[in-house]
């Protein structure tokens, strides 16, 4: 027996995920007599149980292979089965080293992303290009431990380097040019409106660059043991990460004046963030003990992880309702019908 979402799932929290993150369901007189016999499908891939009662089941999200995702999750017991929506999100690479956010070239829906390496490590390949149809390639070699990426509004890369404390504007056609130096551990960067450049610099200054290079800091703030992540929103603020050693830390709010206010507090190693269109915050964090993209309501006052999964340290939007998730190591796509904000 199979029925669509009857009655016996409650809930499931969250209804998306990725590889690694943990769902917990919540459920009523699920038959757990035999254990054996009870398990939990997104789609065609099983996921871990971790704990199983009549009222809660708490699973693992499945490892897949590049490509596969579902839209489905199914509860099995000794006698019955169940189903309700969720979003399995799909691998679409694998291999690399994001350290933030992936750019999106939204004209024409190429993603980049970094392989970055340890500090100094001269990969083969620093930042690689997905194309729409998923393709993998190497995009720029001679940048060492590429970091930030963001594009401006006319089509350009722009790339931080952590390892020589500068950023880049990359071409195209893959011409490298050096727009500002001395930028300390130059990390996160994000664009405003007025197209003015603005790089987190780790050990705890965030500068403002102009068109032609000229920088000078616009605010101070706590050194990071990582990096600083930043992301403009609706209100025209910056609003900026950067994880330090404590597990309850606070995503920064930035005004144009360089004024420094707490905008919510009680994360667990936030780093990269993006914002809507409604202006709801999205960052790659751990709220409660679970891992996952945290959702922020725009007036900082309610959180909830809306994508489960492990080792997450950026996300960005399409133009296409996708959430692209990069971990360390790989870049998912989660097809939630959200449009993202932009500055540009």
């Amino acid at each position: 027996m199979s029925d669509w979402n009857n009655g016996l799932i409650k809930n499931t929290l969250p209804r998306a995920g990725i590889e690694g993150g943990e769902v917990i369901i919540q459920c009523d007189g699920y038959d757990t007599s035999d254990y054996s016999a009870c398990r939990v499908m997104f789609g065609d891939q099983r996921g871990r149980l971790i704990s199983a009662s009549p009222t809660r089941v708490i699973v693992a999200v499945p490892e897949c292979e590049v490509g596969i995702g579902a839209g489905e999750l199914r509860l099995e017991g000794a006698s019955t089965s169940f189903m309700v929506p969720f979003t399995l999100g799909t691998k679409i690479a694998d291999n690399l080293h994001p350290v933030a956010n992936p750019a999106i070239d939204h004209d024409d829906g190429s993603i980049y992303v970094t392989l970055s390496g340890t500090r100094g490590q001269k990969v083969p390949v620093s930042i690689y290009k997905i194309s729409p149809d998923d393709t993998l390639s190497p995009f720029i070699t001679d940048i060492v431990n590429p970091t930030g990426l963001a594009f401006n509004r006319d089509g350009m890369l722009y790339v931080t380097s952590r390892y020589d404390g500068t950023l880049y504007k990359i071409s195209p056609f893959k011409e490298i040019q050096t727009i500002a130096s001395d930028l300390g551990v130059a990390t996160g960067i994000a664009f405003d409106r007025r197209g003015d450049i603005f790089v987190g610099d780790r050990s705890g200054t965030i500068f403002r660059v102009n068109e032609i290079g000229e920088s000078r800091p616009l605010a101070s703030l706590e050194p990071s043991v990582a990096a600083y992540h930043l992301a403009f929103g609706p209100d025209g603020d910056l609003y900026v990460t950067g994880p330090t050693v404590s597990s309850f830390e606070s995503i920064m709010r930035i005004d144009a004046m360089g004024n420094t206010t707490r905008f919510y507090t009680g994360l667990g190693r936030p780093q990269g963030l993006a914002f809507d269109l409604e202006g709801n915050l999205y960052v790659a964090a751990s709220l409660r003990g679970h891992r996952g993209i945290v959702r922020i309501t725009p007036d900082g006052q309610k959180a909830e992880i809306v994508v489960s999964g492990s080792t997450l340290v950026g996300l960005a939007f399409d133009d296409n309702g996708n959430m692209i998730v990069v971990s360390t190591q790989r870049v998912f796509r989660v097809p939630l019908g959200i449009k993202g904000f932009s500055v540009l």
